[in-house]
């Protein structure tokens, strides 16, 4: 929240009643009660319009289950670098190309003078 602490929030609070003074301290008190108030409103209908259009399937989602505070970068990096991952298939008419060698090999295609450039033509 902005690194806004409760004692810097207390301090803030302070200097206010100061400067508002106790004779109009009751009449912004109830103005932010109603500013209060009117946002959990609006929250909670937002919630029940969710609830309304998700229909049933609303009450089994495992809220907790997709909390982005539970994921840890480095655990799902570890998790990636240690995974097996399968081997990758070979295309035909490729060379394997050998781990040492600093570019993997390419197949030359031939195109001939007399053959035109293959285009779609619905694309253009």
């Amino acid at each position: 929240m902005l690194g806004l602490t409760f004692d810097k929030l207390l301090i803030i609070g302070v200097i206010a009643i100061f400067l508002i003074g106790p004779e109009r301290l009751p009449h912004y008190a109830a103005q932010f009660a109603r500013l209060v108030r009117g946002a959990r409103d609006m929250a909670n209908g937002a919630k029940e319009r969710v609830r309304d259009e998700m229909g049933p399937e609303y009450d089994e989602i495992d809220w907790k289950k997709l909390d982005p505070r539970q994921y840890d970068p480095r655990r799902i990096i570890r998790e990636a670098l240690l995974d097996e991952s399968p081997a990758m298939p070979q295309t035909v008419g490729h060379a394997p190309h050998s781990m040492n060698s600093p570019e993997p090999r390419r197949q030359s295609v031939q195109h001939g003078a007399a053959r035109a450039t293959p285009y779609d033509t619905e694309s253009t």
